[in-house]
């Protein structure tokens, strides 16, 4: 099976997710570690389709998620994101709300891979695009939270 590109963008329109999420991490200067992530999360009767998306982007892996009882397809390298996902995006966009969070998600990759997330300015900056993003989703840590500890560290 071979899928086409419009297929995964309506895919991911259904069951894809941009995301960012950020660890504490004291060894870091600015304290805060940025991931980005990009994930399609489907029931395991589908786990051959996520396979074939893993081919059709030639990077990531797939995980089950015991929380959900899926199979999630999961893409966090950088390199991959800006080489690989974004440019299929850019090609084949999104039409619904998830198009909203890819261009925030867009800006955060670039900045990430320019390591600007290591300074406190354009971590703030980071922050605040990434807590505009899946507003319904669930964070580990407040947006005040984290802005608090930025202000804190003497970057």
């Amino acid at each position: 099976m071979s899928l086409e590109p419009w297929y995964i963008t309506g895919l991911v329109e259904g069951e894809g997710c941009f995301s960012i999420s950020f660890t504490l991490r004291a060894k870091l200067n600015v304290k805060i570690e940025t991931r980005p992530s990009f994930s399609i999360s489907l029931n395991r009767r589908n786990l051959e389709l996520l396979k074939e998306v893993q081919k059709f982007f030639g990077c990531g892996g797939i995980r089950y998620s015991k929380k959900d009882r899926t199979y999630k397809f999961e893409a966090r390298k950088v390199y991959d994101l800006i080489r690989k996902i974004i440019p299929h995006f850019e090609k084949y966009p999104l039409c619904g709300i998830k198009k909203e969070d890819f261009e925030k998600f867009k800006v955060v990759c670039k900045k990430v891979s320019a390591n600007l997330h290591l300074s406190k300015k354009h971590l703030k900056e980071i922050i605040e695009l990434s807590y505009a993003m899946n507003p319904g989703g669930k964070r580990k840590h407040k947006k005040e939270y984290l802005l608090k500890i930025l202000e804190e560290e003497k970057v």
